[in-house]
């Protein structure tokens, strides 16, 4: 008889993925949710201003989401540019240096993003 165990697994098969998967799909929703949000807010103002701008982005609440919104830009992001470089790029030593590359990135994107909405 065959010994299964779940430790000597490898992270392939039919259920690898399914985490980025669902984050994916999770990151998706808040995206949609945010956008509706922003469109909410150009159709109740019929002229956005500065001054509204400014006052929208005043609270925390709203920083707090618009940076919940990036962050699920910059991830969803990352997921689907990792699996297009596992695809399409095949030497190893290119594709993780693409990697780290678009890793370097995104992490500078999210600090500039939380400068951007915490800033003066």
């Amino acid at each position: 008889m065959v010994k299964f165990d779940k430790t000597d697994m490898q992270p392939v098969g039919a259920h690898y993925g399914w985490r980025e998967w669902l984050a994916q799909r999770v990151t998706a929703v808040i995206m949609a949710i945010f956008a509706v949000v922003i469109f909410g807010y150009f159709m109740i103002k019929s002229e956005v201003s500065y001054t509204d701008w400014k006052e929208l982005f005043s609270g925390q609440l709203f920083r707090v989401l618009a940076l919940l919104f990036l962050i699920s830009v910059y991830y969803h992001a990352w997921i689907g540019i990792r699996d297009v470089l596992m695809d399409y790029i095949k030497p190893v030593s290119i594709r993780l240096s693409l990697q780290v590359l678009v890793i370097l990135s995104l992490f500078a994107f999210t600090i500039w993003s939380i400068a951007i909405l915490w800033g003066q």
